[in-house]
């Protein structure tokens, strides 16, 4: 396996491949037509040097992907319900009237904003109190901080196996699985063909669902070792160690997608198995969806020319 360096995001009955700063998105409309949109995207730490540094560039390469995947979904809602498309209500109409781009930004900035709280909210603060409710019968801060790492992995778990019971989400994780499948048949030297994307592996390491796996696993182990014994010192510490937590993911996320150390396997291996629950086996027209992202943003051929030595 050699490390292509492209990425990408499962939308709504499509996908979204980048590479550099470049991205695309492919969705299948209600006419079973592929349409394809290619844009650029620059990111925090290609602007400014400092978020680009080592353990700091995990955070802003989080706020990076919940951007683009706002961006990207929106498109992908657009043309996926384009038959149902509502009339704008007044309010909405005179924003845009008023802020023309900059509502469109405003929106963006506020849903990610409202998303990152909520998840502060829930996968941070929320095991704090429940853990903290049993403290009288708990010996030590120890078993606490224990058991509230218990029940993070439990919530993290728990909405991921919710969440994929809907119908529209089945249907986001087979093109999830698409994407992997796509990737992986170009690192491991396969022309990139509907046969050969199918019986490539829909599990990769480089994997945003294995990303989060690390900052709950990370989160567990630095809440255990960092042991507080009043409520609030124990919400503000869980809060002002997201940045270092997601450093931390970020850079063990980047090793282990340029690495097949047994080591590092071995750490990917809880992404790895998560992964068969955010992952599905996709269907050929899914599979012809995620080609077509990926050949809007990557020469393959020249890839595997380079890398394997060998013809497209």
């Amino acid at each position: 396996m050699k490390s292509s360096g492209i990425g990408g995001q499962a939308v709504l009955e499509g996908i979204m491949m980048k590479n550099r700063d470049d991205y695309a998105v492919a969705v299948r409309n209600a006419n079973h037509e592929i349409i394809k949109e290619k844009k650029q995207y620059k990111s925090l730490g290609s602007k400014y040097r400092l978020f680009g540094l080592p353990f700091i560039r995990g955070i802003f390469s989080f706020i990076d992907s919940m951007i683009l995947g706002m961006k990207t979904l929106t498109f992908s809602a657009d043309i996926y319900g384009e038959e149902e498309e509502e009339e704008p209500s007044k309010l909405e109409t005179w924003l845009t009237e008023k802020l023309g781009e900059r509502f469109e930004k405003l929106v963006m900035g506020l849903t990610v904003a409202i998303s990152i709280v909520l998840a502060v909210v829930i996968f941070m603060m929320a095991p704090v109190f429940l853990s903290n409710l049993l403290r009288p019968i708990l010996p030590s801060v120890f078993w606490q901080s224990v058991l509230e790492g218990l029940i993070r992995i439990g919530i993290f778990l728990g909405y991921v196996a919710l969440i994929s019971l809907m119908k529209d989400i089945k249907r986001v994780y087979m093109y999830h699985g698409a994407e992997h499948k796509c990737i992986n048949c170009i690192e491991h030297g396969m022309p990139l063909t509907v046969e050969n994307v199918a019986k490539s592996s829909r599990f990769h390491k480089r994997c945003g669902t294995s990303f989060l796996i690390f900052v709950v696993l990370i989160s567990v182990i630095l809440f255990i070792i960092i042991q507080v014994d009043t409520l609030w010192l124990r919400l503000l510490t869980r809060v002002l160690l997201i940045p270092v937590i997601a450093g931390i993911s970020y850079e063990i996320l980047r090793l282990a997608g340029n690495s097949d150390h047994p080591i590092i396997n071995l750490v990917s291996k809880p992404g790895l198995w998560v992964q068969r629950i955010t992952t599905k086996e996709p269907t050929d027209d899914m599979i012809e969806v995620a080609i077509a992202a990926v050949e809007e943003v990557f020469d393959w051929r020249a890839y595997l020319k380079e890398e394997f030595h060998t013809e497209g």
